[in-house]
């Protein structure tokens, strides 16, 4: 432990978010740069407690403690040595997870929780841009060869982990490039894509093999793929997206977010010079509270918006943890994320009704009224009815599982209850050889599961192939967060 009282000496800080009006000119991450020593003080506020309480918050089993100590101590290259042992992508989830560790944090009991996100995603900054993390390729080959299809987070950790144990892998991708929706679902201002670009070489190095444009039950035939392979491994992800079916939903200038951010990603990707998809000087109504609505605003104000409203059919989250809601679980509380603080509006506890016609076939407004939470369901608060100005709608709401039909129906895994691919113990579905990792497994979640569950699933597929594994088991099918 670095500084016993540390936690009592310093307050929680965090990097400053660049001006509201600098970063809404371009798409830049929107974090300042965050200096060394201040990152080790945060470091040093880690208590080192007897149970680490963030070591269970945290899905991968992160160390958080050990590598707190090793940056306070200025040990950064253990540091990260530490972090790997754990993580396959530190970048990707200092960036992106919504830090679970922290709310399970014990000095979250009772003041600001250690900055355990920002201490990790230094380490892996600071670690790349010393050349520290560097190709690990096998000492030997299994002679096993492993189909991966999909190249989101679960995919990644899946085969980064059995290359490294020997087996010969390759990474189907139906995009033109790889990354799943890290590549074209997270908004740039979120993360800057050179962070895929800088794993993917290191992977290729490894020996992985990424194929893009691979399309399964279209250029790429299933039956064949389970023959020319000793496993496959399913991390399609939860991209079969939940649609709002009220009348008026057929208008024109209504999209699913994930028909909008891509898009928006590909301009800065520099394929197109505009977004076929552009709100400039529109009026934009989000449906949905969540992240991935929270993407749609940033990208809306970056696009020139002239007014942004985000609805959620929830109540507005408390400041503070509720009763029911208590330490060492998530705290479901209300935030302000980047985007937020840019600018727009947020109205809870509303429904929308129907989409009005501006008469050419386009949307107008939405009709919508208040509602309250009767025992668990949403009762109408009459005398609320309003209409909402919108030239664009971006439903926001979530996924209900993976794609249906085609190869996944040829292939004859069977579903869950929730309509996601069953697995057992060692994450292998139904059929023989063949394994599920992500959300195409689990249902929609977060990036820390996904990867959790890809080094999981690897390890299930190298004991399957070598009848022993020794590749770490971070998490079980059944596992749950503490939520």
């Amino acid at each position: 432990m670095g500084e016993t009282t540390g936690f009592l000496q310093w307050e929680r800080k965090l990097p400053q978010r660049r001006p509201v009006p600098v970063r809404l000119r371009d798409w830049k991450e929107v974090y300042e740069d965050f200096p060394s020593d201040e990152v080790r003080t945060q470091a040093g506020r880690c208590m080192d407690c007897g149970i680490p309480f963030c070591n269970n918050g945290c899905p991968l089993g992160n160390l958080i403690p050990d590598w707190n100590d090793l940056v306070y101590r200025n040990q950064w290259r253990q540091a990260i040595e530490r972090l790997h042992a754990t993580n396959n992508f530190p970048e990707f989830t200092g960036r992106l997870c919504p830090a679970p560790c922290e709310s399970a944090c014990v000095v979250g009991i009772n003041q600001p929780a250690v900055a355990i996100k920002q201490v990790e995603v230094e380490i892996v900054d600071r670690a790349f841009e010393e050349g520290w993390i560097v190709p690990q390729v096998p000492s030997s080959l299994t002679g096993h060869r492993v189909a991966v299809i999909g190249s989101g987070p679960a995919g990644l950790a899946a085969a980064q982990q059995l290359t490294r144990a020997g087996h010969s892998v390759t990474v189907l991708e139906r995009a033109d490039r790889i990354g799943g929706l890290l590549r074209y679902g997270i908004p740039e201002f979120k993360m800057e894509k050179h962070h895929i670009d800088r794993r993917i070489e290191q992977m290729s190095a490894e020996g992985t093999e990424f194929r893009t444009g691979a399309i399964v039950g279209d250029n790429v035939d299933i039956d064949v793929l389970r023959a020319s392979h000793d496993a496959v491994v399913l991390a399609c992800g939860a991209t079969a997206w939940r649609d709002l079916p009220v009348p008026g939903r057929e208008l024109g200038n209504i999209y699913q977010a994930m028909e909008y951010l891509p898009l928006a990603n590909r301009v800065q990707l520099g394929d197109t010079d505009s977004s076929p998809i552009d709100v400039n000087g529109g009026h934009v109504v989000i449906i949905g509270g969540g992240d991935t609505g929270a993407d749609c605003l940033g990208t809306a104000l970056r696009q020139g918006a002239a007014s942004v409203t985000q609805l959620e059919i929830m109540p507005q989250p408390p400041e503070e943890r509720a009763g029911g809601n208590p330490w060492p679980q998530y705290a479901m509380i209300y935030r302000v994320s980047s985007a937020h603080e840019e600018g727009g509006e947020r109205i809870y506890s509303v429904n929308t009704e129907r989409f009005i016609d501006d008469g050419n076939g386009n949307v107008k407004a939405l009709a919508i009224h208040e509602v309250e939470l009767v025992d668990g369901a949403f009762k109408k608060i009459e005398g609320t009815e309003s209409e909402l100005p919108a030239d664009f709608v971006f439903l926001a709401m979530g996924f209900v599982g993976p794609e249906k039909g085609s190869w996944l129906d040829t292939l004859g895994v069977e579903l869950d209850q929730r309509g996601n691919v069953a697995r057992d113990d060692n994450f292998m579905t139904s059929i023989p050889g063949v394994f599920v990792a992500g959300d195409m497994g689990r249902g929609q979640s977060l990036i820390v599961w996904a990867i959790a569950e890809g080094r999981s699933a690897a390890a299930g597929v190298d004991a399957y192939l070598m009848n022993q594994s020794r590749l770490p088991t971070p998490v079980k099918p059944g596992d749950r967060p503490l939520m």
